[in-house]
C-alpha cells in the first residue's frame, strides 16, 4: 500500500451538484499539484512494472494518441515544464524522452492525470485507448473498446436517463470549450492503483465517518480539434479523512 497525499481538495470540487454534475471548464485541463513528484514516480513504476495493466490502445487510435501527446506538450510550459527539442522536463526534475515510448505511455509520465479516449462509432462513444495508472475499483480491460453505458455500468444511479444526458455531453463538447464534474468517496485505503473487476464480489460500502481517507477526481472532458475524439482526464485526490 502506498501512501501519497493531497494536503486538501479544491474548493470546486467540494461543491454538491446533481449528476451528471457537468459545468464549463475554465481552467486547464491539466494541472500540477503538490503530489505530483510522489504520483508521478508511482505512475513511472507502474508503466514499467505492470505496461498491459495501465495501457490499451486499438490499433486505429494511434494518430490521435499523437494529436493528444501534442496537444498536451502545448499547455504544459505554463505548468512548470520545460521543452527543449525531444525531451521535457518534468516540474520534478525528471526528463521524458518524448520519442522513447507510443504517446500515452509518454503523456503518461509526464502529466498526473489517467487519459482516456472515446471515439464516437455508431450511436455512443467508446473507449479507444487509455493510459490508466490510478483506477478506483475498475479494470481497464473489462473497459477497453466498450461504449460509455457498459464503462459505467457499475456506477450507482447511472440508469438510460442518465446515460443519454451523458452521451449528450459527449457529442455537445466543442473544441475550446471543455467541460468538467468532480466526484468524491470514502476510502480506507489510500493507494492509487485500485483495478477491480465486476466479477471480483462486491464489497460493503465504506463507512463515510470511519474510512480515514477522502478520494475524489476532477474530470475533464476535452474535444481533439483535428481528430474530433473527446478526451475524458483524471486527475486524481486521496486527502486524509477531515481535511478541507
Amino acid at each position: 500500500m502506498v501512501e501519497i497525499l493531497q494536503k486538501s481538495i479544491p474548493d470546486e470540487m467540494r461543491q454538491a451538484r446533481a449528476l451528471p454534475g457537468i459545468q464549463p471548464l475554465q481552467a486547464p485541463w491539466l494541472r500540477v499539484d503538490e503530489a505530483y513528484e510522489a504520483q508521478m514516480a508511482h505512475r513511472r513504476a507502474l508503466i514499467a512494472a505492470q505496461r498491459d495493466d495501465v495501457y490499451w490502445q486499438d490499433p486505429e487510435a494511434e494518430a490521435v494518441s499523437a494529436e493528444v501527446l501534442a496537444e498536451a506538450l502545448e499547455a504544459l510550459p505554463e505548468l512548470g515544464f520545460h521543452i527543449d527539442g525531444r525531451h521535457c522536463r518534468c516540474p520534478d526534475g525528471v526528463v521524458v524522452d518524448l520519442e522513447s515510448d507510443v504517446p500515452l505511455v509518454v503523456l503518461g509520465q509526464l502529466v498526473q492525470e489517467d487519459i482516456c479516449l472515446m471515439d464516437k462509432r455508431g450511436a455512443e462513444h467508446v473507449l479507444v485507448a487509455a493510459n490508466l495508472c490510478f483506477p478506483a475499483r475498475w479494470l481497464l480491460s473489462e473497459k477497453a473498446g466498450r461504449p460509455l453505458i457498459h464503462i459505467h455500468g457499475a456506477v450507482e444511479n447511472y440508469d438510460d436517463a442518465l446515460a443519454r444526458r451523458v452521451q449528450r455531453l459527449f457529442d455537445g463538447v466543442q473544441v475550446g470549450r471543455p467541460l468538467w464534474r468532480s466526484n468524491g468517496l470514502p476510502f480506507h485505503d489510500p493507494e492509487l492503483f485500485q483495478p477491480r473487476s465486476v466479477l471480483d464480489p462486491p464489497q460493503n460500502r465504506e463507512d463515510g465517518i470511519s474510512a480515514p481517507y477522502h478520494r475524489a477526481e476532477r474530470q475533464c472532458i476535452v474535444r481533439m480539434p483535428r481528430s474530433g475524439t473527446v478526451v475524458f482526464s483524471i486527475h486524481t485526490y486521496v486527502v486524509r479523512s477531515g481535511c478541507p
